[in-house]
């Protein structure tokens, strides 16, 4: 587990545009996983991911408020259409792969 937090903390110190963490109160967790036919449970991939976030994007994993979490077949085929670069670059791999975003908590009401 801890060589896959490793794997994750340097990705994302790559691809984290801001160069430093995001400071609040609450923040919003986005997870698009892309997975073979033999997937790990969406559940159990989150909390590692966000504990391997930390000091890269968030001062800490309890500024967490929400979290989507979406799993796809990559056999089943991606449809394309307007998602993120990194998605998209992560779905034509045909390889399985983890798409994360971390945005600003919304209220409440917004995601109901």
């Amino acid at each position: 587990m801890q060589d896959w937090k490793n794997y994750v903390y340097g990705r994302a110190r790559s691809a984290w545009a801001r160069g430093l963490p995001l400071y609040g109160s609450s923040f919003r967790f986005t997870i698009v996983y892309l997975c073979g036919d033999s997937p790990a449970d969406i559940d159990n991939i989150i909390k590692p991911i966000q504990d391997a976030l930390v000091g890269v994007v968030f001062s800490d994993d309890s500024l967490v408020s929400d979290v989507d979490s979406h799993r796809r077949f990559i056999s089943d085929g991606i449809d394309l259409t307007n998602l993120p670069a990194l998605l998209i670059e992560g779905a034509l791999s045909g390889e399985e792969c983890v798409y994360v975003a971390v945005d600003s908590a919304g209220p409440l009401g917004s995601y109901l």
